[in-house]
Protein backbone atom coordinates (compact mmCIF):
# COMPACT_ATOMS: atom_id res chain seq x y z
CA UNK A 1 0.00 0.00 0.00
CA UNK A 2 2.85 2.01 0.90
CA UNK A 3 4.50 1.37 -2.13
CA UNK A 4 1.36 2.16 -4.52
CA UNK A 5 1.16 5.60 -2.64
CA UNK A 6 4.84 6.47 -3.14
CA UNK A 7 4.18 5.79 -6.81
CA UNK A 8 0.88 7.50 -6.80
CA UNK A 9 2.89 10.78 -5.23
CA UNK A 10 5.72 10.42 -7.53
CA UNK A 11 3.53 10.17 -10.73
CA UNK A 12 1.90 13.84 -9.06
CA UNK A 13 4.90 15.29 -8.82
CA UNK A 14 6.53 14.48 -12.30
CA UNK A 15 3.05 15.48 -13.70
CA UNK A 16 3.72 18.89 -11.79
CA UNK A 17 7.41 18.62 -12.71
CA UNK A 18 5.89 18.82 -16.47
CA UNK A 19 3.54 20.87 -16.36
CA UNK A 20 5.26 23.55 -14.45
CA UNK A 21 7.97 23.31 -17.69
CA UNK A 22 5.41 23.37 -20.16
CA UNK A 23 3.56 26.03 -18.71
CA UNK A 24 6.85 28.10 -18.06
CA UNK A 25 8.11 27.12 -22.10
CA UNK A 26 4.41 28.32 -23.00
CA UNK A 27 4.85 31.13 -20.97
CA UNK A 28 8.51 32.19 -22.35
CA UNK A 29 7.55 31.27 -25.67
CA UNK A 30 4.35 33.72 -25.54
CA UNK A 31 6.16 36.19 -24.21
CA UNK A 32 9.12 35.81 -27.05
CA UNK A 33 6.05 35.53 -29.11
CA UNK A 34 4.75 38.67 -27.77
CA UNK A 35 7.37 40.32 -28.03
CA UNK A 36 8.33 39.48 -31.57
CA UNK A 37 4.98 40.08 -32.33
CA UNK A 38 4.50 43.36 -30.03
CA UNK A 39 7.77 44.43 -32.13
CA UNK A 40 6.06 43.39 -35.45
CA UNK A 41 2.62 44.81 -34.83
CA UNK A 42 4.96 47.78 -33.41
CA UNK A 43 6.97 48.25 -36.80
CA UNK A 44 3.41 47.35 -38.95
CA UNK A 45 1.41 50.19 -37.06
CA UNK A 46 4.23 52.62 -37.68
CA UNK A 47 4.31 51.79 -41.22
CA UNK A 48 0.72 52.29 -41.55
CA UNK A 49 1.00 55.54 -39.51
CA UNK A 50 3.47 56.76 -41.64
CA UNK A 51 1.45 55.88 -45.00
CA UNK A 52 -1.84 56.49 -43.42
CA UNK A 53 -1.14 59.69 -41.48
CA UNK A 54 -2.42 63.39 -42.48
CA UNK A 55 -0.35 65.89 -43.71
CA UNK A 56 -0.90 68.49 -42.08
CA UNK A 57 -1.04 72.27 -43.93
CA UNK A 58 -0.59 75.51 -42.40
CA UNK A 59 -2.26 78.20 -43.80
CA UNK A 60 -0.88 81.89 -42.37
CA UNK A 61 -3.55 84.99 -43.64
CA UNK A 62 -1.93 88.94 -43.08
CA UNK A 63 -4.72 88.83 -40.08
CA UNK A 64 -7.81 86.86 -39.43
CA UNK A 65 -11.25 87.98 -39.05
CA UNK A 66 -12.28 90.14 -42.11
CA UNK A 67 -14.29 89.15 -44.94
CA UNK A 68 -11.65 88.24 -47.69
CA UNK A 69 -9.83 86.20 -44.94
CA UNK A 70 -12.77 84.23 -43.95
CA UNK A 71 -13.55 83.19 -47.46
CA UNK A 72 -10.05 82.31 -48.32
CA UNK A 73 -10.42 80.12 -45.14
CA UNK A 74 -13.37 78.43 -46.17
CA UNK A 75 -11.54 77.65 -49.18
CA UNK A 76 -8.40 76.39 -47.85
CA UNK A 77 -11.12 74.09 -45.03
CA UNK A 78 -12.55 72.78 -48.06
CA UNK A 79 -9.57 71.48 -49.62
CA UNK A 80 -8.55 69.95 -46.10
CA UNK A 81 -11.50 67.89 -46.07
CA UNK A 82 -11.53 66.44 -50.06
CA UNK A 83 -7.71 65.96 -50.14
CA UNK A 84 -7.44 64.41 -46.84
CA UNK A 85 -5.19 66.93 -45.28
CA UNK A 86 -4.83 68.33 -41.70
CA UNK A 87 -4.96 72.69 -42.48
CA UNK A 88 -4.20 75.01 -39.52
CA UNK A 89 -5.45 78.30 -40.58
CA UNK A 90 -4.12 80.48 -38.40
CA UNK A 91 -2.89 84.17 -38.22
CA UNK A 92 -3.30 87.94 -36.17
CA UNK A 93 -5.79 89.37 -35.17
CA UNK A 94 -4.40 92.74 -36.70
CA UNK A 95 -1.70 93.43 -39.61
CA UNK A 96 1.03 93.12 -37.33
CA UNK A 97 4.19 91.31 -38.59
CA UNK A 98 5.83 90.74 -35.46
CA UNK A 99 2.21 88.75 -34.43
CA UNK A 100 2.81 86.50 -37.21
CA UNK A 101 6.72 85.95 -36.86
CA UNK A 102 4.82 84.05 -33.21
CA UNK A 103 2.33 82.34 -35.46
CA UNK A 104 4.69 80.63 -37.65
CA UNK A 105 7.17 79.87 -34.80
CA UNK A 106 4.33 77.86 -32.90
CA UNK A 107 3.48 76.21 -36.48
CA UNK A 108 7.02 75.04 -36.45
CA UNK A 109 7.39 73.99 -32.88
CA UNK A 110 4.35 71.43 -33.74
CA UNK A 111 6.27 70.42 -36.70
CA UNK A 112 3.95 70.31 -40.06
CA UNK A 113 4.71 69.20 -43.12
CA UNK A 114 4.13 72.85 -44.72
CA UNK A 115 3.61 76.76 -44.33
CA UNK A 116 2.09 79.10 -46.74
CA UNK A 117 2.50 82.91 -45.27
CA UNK A 118 0.96 85.99 -46.63
CA UNK A 119 3.19 88.06 -44.88
CA UNK A 120 2.59 91.66 -43.74
CA UNK A 121 6.06 92.43 -44.29
CA UNK A 122 8.18 89.92 -46.27
CA UNK A 123 11.55 91.44 -44.49
CA UNK A 124 10.27 90.34 -41.16
CA UNK A 125 9.20 86.81 -41.64
CA UNK A 126 12.56 86.21 -43.81
CA UNK A 127 14.36 84.47 -40.63
CA UNK A 128 11.71 82.56 -39.21
CA UNK A 129 10.94 80.85 -42.73
CA UNK A 130 14.47 79.95 -43.15
CA UNK A 131 14.25 77.90 -39.56
CA UNK A 132 11.23 76.48 -41.01
CA UNK A 133 13.11 75.23 -44.16
CA UNK A 134 16.16 74.57 -42.31
CA UNK A 135 13.85 71.87 -39.81
CA UNK A 136 12.85 70.24 -43.34
CA UNK A 137 8.98 72.55 -43.69
CA UNK A 138 8.00 73.11 -46.57
CA UNK A 139 7.43 77.13 -46.93
CA UNK A 140 5.25 79.18 -49.25
CA UNK A 141 3.82 82.37 -49.81
CA UNK A 142 -0.09 83.07 -50.79
CA UNK A 143 -1.80 86.01 -51.48
CA UNK A 144 1.25 88.23 -50.75
CA UNK A 145 4.99 87.57 -51.68
CA UNK A 146 7.58 86.60 -49.62
CA UNK A 147 11.46 85.47 -49.83
CA UNK A 148 13.06 82.43 -50.50
CA UNK A 149 9.90 80.22 -50.37
CA UNK A 150 9.39 76.67 -52.38
CA UNK A 151 6.35 78.10 -54.21
CA UNK A 152 4.34 81.13 -54.54
CA UNK A 153 0.91 81.70 -55.05
CA UNK A 154 -0.29 84.68 -56.68
CA UNK A 155 -4.01 85.13 -57.10
CA UNK A 156 -3.37 86.42 -60.28
CA UNK A 157 -0.48 88.38 -62.35
CA UNK A 158 0.56 91.59 -60.87
CA UNK A 159 0.97 93.52 -63.59
CA UNK A 160 -1.88 93.11 -65.37
CA UNK A 161 -3.88 93.12 -62.37
CA UNK A 162 -2.57 96.77 -61.27
CA UNK A 163 -2.60 97.81 -65.05
CA UNK A 164 -6.48 96.90 -65.15
CA UNK A 165 -7.88 98.43 -62.19
CA UNK A 166 -6.25 101.79 -63.19
CA UNK A 167 -8.11 100.91 -66.63
CA UNK A 168 -11.50 100.50 -64.74
CA UNK A 169 -11.12 103.96 -62.85
CA UNK A 170 -10.49 106.25 -65.48
CA UNK A 171 -13.31 104.24 -67.17
CA UNK A 172 -15.55 105.18 -64.59
CA UNK A 173 -14.36 109.10 -64.49
CA UNK A 174 -15.44 109.47 -67.86
CA UNK A 175 -12.26 111.63 -68.23
CA UNK A 176 -8.88 110.95 -69.04
CA UNK A 177 -8.19 113.96 -67.20
CA UNK A 178 -8.71 114.31 -63.54
CA UNK A 179 -6.74 113.98 -60.01
CA UNK A 180 -6.85 111.07 -57.75
CA UNK A 181 -5.81 109.46 -54.77
CA UNK A 182 -4.45 105.70 -53.95
CA UNK A 183 -5.33 104.10 -50.61
CA UNK A 184 -3.37 101.25 -49.31
CA UNK A 185 -3.65 98.57 -46.80
CA UNK A 186 -0.19 98.62 -45.38
CA UNK A 187 2.68 100.33 -46.88
CA UNK A 188 4.89 97.11 -46.43
CA UNK A 189 2.88 94.68 -48.35
CA UNK A 190 4.30 93.21 -51.51
CA UNK A 191 1.34 92.19 -53.29
CA UNK A 192 -0.06 95.80 -52.85
CA UNK A 193 2.86 97.91 -53.81
CA UNK A 194 3.14 96.07 -57.07
CA UNK A 195 -0.42 96.64 -57.94
CA UNK A 196 0.19 100.29 -57.39
CA UNK A 197 3.42 100.10 -58.99
CA UNK A 198 1.28 99.08 -62.45
CA UNK A 199 -1.27 100.78 -62.04
CA UNK A 200 0.92 103.94 -61.69
CA UNK A 201 2.48 103.26 -64.96
CA UNK A 202 -0.58 102.57 -66.57
CA UNK A 203 -1.45 105.97 -66.09
CA UNK A 204 1.76 107.40 -66.86
CA UNK A 205 1.73 105.44 -69.78
CA UNK A 206 -1.58 105.98 -71.61
CA UNK A 207 -3.25 108.33 -69.19
CA UNK A 208 -0.86 111.41 -68.72
CA UNK A 209 -3.56 113.78 -67.47
CA UNK A 210 -4.49 111.70 -64.86
CA UNK A 211 -2.36 113.42 -61.55
CA UNK A 212 -1.94 111.34 -58.33
CA UNK A 213 -2.29 113.92 -56.07
CA UNK A 214 -0.62 112.80 -52.84
CA UNK A 215 1.56 109.84 -51.88
CA UNK A 216 0.17 106.16 -51.44
CA UNK A 217 -2.23 106.16 -48.06
CA UNK A 218 -2.12 103.28 -45.45
CA UNK A 219 -5.55 102.31 -44.02
CA UNK A 220 -3.79 99.37 -41.66
CA UNK A 221 -6.62 96.90 -43.54
CA UNK A 222 -9.68 98.60 -41.45
CA UNK A 223 -12.53 99.94 -43.30
CA UNK A 224 -13.22 102.39 -40.34
CA UNK A 225 -9.77 103.68 -41.27
CA UNK A 226 -10.11 103.87 -45.47
CA UNK A 227 -13.20 106.06 -44.34
CA UNK A 228 -11.57 108.49 -42.13
CA UNK A 229 -8.94 109.05 -44.67
CA UNK A 230 -10.81 108.99 -47.58
CA UNK A 231 -13.01 112.00 -45.34
CA UNK A 232 -9.70 113.43 -44.98
CA UNK A 233 -9.38 113.55 -48.34
CA UNK A 234 -12.05 114.37 -49.68
CA UNK A 235 -11.72 118.09 -46.99
CA UNK A 236 -8.14 118.36 -48.57
CA UNK A 237 -9.06 118.30 -52.27
CA UNK A 238 -12.40 119.40 -53.58
CA UNK A 239 -10.82 118.70 -57.07
CA UNK A 240 -10.75 115.00 -56.19
CA UNK A 241 -11.83 113.14 -59.16
CA UNK A 242 -11.54 109.20 -58.33
CA UNK A 243 -9.97 107.21 -55.64
CA UNK A 244 -8.20 103.75 -56.08
CA UNK A 245 -8.41 101.39 -53.47
CA UNK A 246 -6.15 98.45 -52.32
CA UNK A 247 -6.45 95.75 -49.85
CA UNK A 248 -9.91 94.47 -49.82
CA UNK A 249 -11.64 96.49 -47.00
CA UNK A 250 -10.30 100.10 -48.52
CA UNK A 251 -12.60 100.20 -50.80
CA UNK A 252 -15.72 100.05 -48.56
CA UNK A 253 -14.21 102.58 -46.50
CA UNK A 254 -13.61 104.75 -49.40
CA UNK A 255 -17.22 104.50 -50.65
CA UNK A 256 -18.73 104.67 -47.30
CA UNK A 257 -16.87 107.80 -47.14
CA UNK A 258 -17.93 108.84 -50.61
CA UNK A 259 -22.06 107.82 -49.78
CA UNK A 260 -22.00 109.56 -46.51
CA UNK A 261 -20.93 112.78 -48.30
CA UNK A 262 -23.49 112.37 -51.29
CA UNK A 263 -20.37 112.73 -54.07
CA UNK A 264 -21.15 109.81 -56.07
CA UNK A 265 -21.53 111.51 -59.50
CA UNK A 266 -18.66 113.40 -58.49
CA UNK A 267 -15.58 110.78 -57.17
CA UNK A 268 -15.00 107.20 -58.72
CA UNK A 269 -14.08 104.17 -56.40
CA UNK A 270 -12.70 100.89 -57.66
CA UNK A 271 -10.73 99.08 -56.07
CA UNK A 272 -10.40 95.43 -54.83
CA UNK A 273 -12.89 94.10 -52.99
CA UNK A 274 -15.47 90.88 -52.06
CA UNK A 275 -18.44 90.82 -54.36
CA UNK A 276 -20.68 90.65 -51.39
CA UNK A 277 -19.27 93.11 -49.04
CA UNK A 278 -19.42 95.64 -52.21
CA UNK A 279 -23.29 95.31 -53.48
CA UNK A 280 -24.33 97.98 -51.27
CA UNK A 281 -22.14 100.39 -52.35
CA UNK A 282 -22.29 99.21 -56.08
CA UNK A 283 -25.94 99.27 -55.88
CA UNK A 284 -26.08 103.08 -55.52
CA UNK A 285 -22.95 103.86 -57.38
CA UNK A 286 -20.75 104.95 -54.39
CA UNK A 287 -18.31 102.03 -55.63
CA UNK A 288 -17.82 102.06 -59.32
CA UNK A 289 -16.31 98.37 -59.72
CA UNK A 290 -14.61 95.42 -57.30
CA UNK A 291 -12.13 94.08 -58.90
CA UNK A 292 -10.71 90.57 -57.49
CA UNK A 293 -10.94 86.64 -57.98
CA UNK A 294 -12.50 84.15 -55.59
CA UNK A 295 -10.61 83.83 -52.49
CA UNK A 296 -12.27 80.72 -51.55
CA UNK A 297 -10.50 79.06 -54.89
CA UNK A 298 -7.20 80.40 -53.14
CA UNK A 299 -7.14 79.18 -50.06
CA UNK A 300 -8.47 75.95 -51.78
CA UNK A 301 -5.66 75.86 -53.99
CA UNK A 302 -2.93 77.25 -51.58
CA UNK A 303 -4.10 73.38 -49.51
CA UNK A 304 -3.75 71.72 -52.55
CA UNK A 305 -0.40 72.82 -53.67
CA UNK A 306 1.03 72.56 -50.31
CA UNK A 307 0.18 69.08 -50.17
CA UNK A 308 1.84 68.62 -53.59
CA UNK A 309 4.68 70.03 -51.94
CA UNK A 310 4.98 67.89 -49.18
CA UNK A 311 4.62 64.70 -51.32
CA UNK A 312 7.31 65.66 -54.08
CA UNK A 313 5.16 67.14 -56.78
CA UNK A 314 5.74 69.84 -58.56
CA UNK A 315 3.30 71.67 -60.55
CA UNK A 316 3.04 71.80 -64.31
CA UNK A 317 2.04 74.73 -65.87
CA UNK A 318 -1.23 74.21 -67.34
CA UNK A 319 -2.13 72.03 -65.26
CA UNK A 320 -5.92 71.45 -63.84
CA UNK A 321 -6.75 71.60 -59.98
CA UNK A 322 -9.60 69.90 -58.97
CA UNK A 323 -11.53 72.43 -57.47
CA UNK A 324 -9.85 75.55 -58.78
CA UNK A 325 -9.46 75.09 -62.62
CA UNK A 326 -6.36 75.30 -64.80
CA UNK A 327 -3.41 77.54 -63.57
CA UNK A 328 -0.26 79.10 -65.02
CA UNK A 329 3.36 78.91 -63.76
CA UNK A 330 5.89 80.66 -64.70
CA UNK A 331 9.23 80.20 -66.01
CA UNK A 332 11.43 80.07 -63.04
CA UNK A 333 9.21 77.18 -61.72
CA UNK A 334 7.88 78.00 -58.49
CA UNK A 335 5.68 81.05 -59.26
CA UNK A 336 1.99 79.76 -60.16
CA UNK A 337 -0.74 82.18 -60.95
CA UNK A 338 -4.28 81.17 -60.45
CA UNK A 339 -5.94 83.06 -63.43
CA UNK A 340 -7.18 86.71 -64.59
CA UNK A 341 -8.77 89.29 -62.65
CA UNK A 342 -12.88 89.47 -62.36
CA UNK A 343 -14.78 92.49 -62.12
CA UNK A 344 -17.79 92.62 -59.57
CA UNK A 345 -20.58 95.16 -60.61
CA UNK A 346 -24.05 96.41 -59.44
CA UNK A 347 -25.02 93.80 -62.27
CA UNK A 348 -23.32 90.79 -61.29
CA UNK A 349 -21.86 91.23 -57.68
CA UNK A 350 -25.48 89.51 -56.33
CA UNK A 351 -24.28 86.40 -58.49
CA UNK A 352 -21.92 85.58 -55.76
CA UNK A 353 -21.77 84.18 -52.36
CA UNK A 354 -18.85 85.32 -50.89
Amino acid sequence: MKRITLILLSVIVIIGILAGCVSESDGSSSGESGSNGDSGNEGEASNENSGDEELSIAVVPKLVGIPYFNASETGAEKAGEELGVNVQYTGPTQADASQQVQEIENLISQGVDAIAVAPNDPASVDPVLQKAKDQGIHVMDWDTPANEVDLSVKQVDDEEFGRHMAEKLVEAMGTEEGNIAVLTGGLAAANLNAWIDAARAELDENYPGIEIVTEKIPTDEKQQVAYQKTLDLIKSYSDLDGILAVSTPAPLGAAQAVQEEGLQDEISVVGSALPGDSQPYLEDGSLDTAVLWNPEDLGYLTVALGKMLAEGETPKDGQEIEGVGEISVKDDGNTVIMGPPQDYTKENAGDFDF
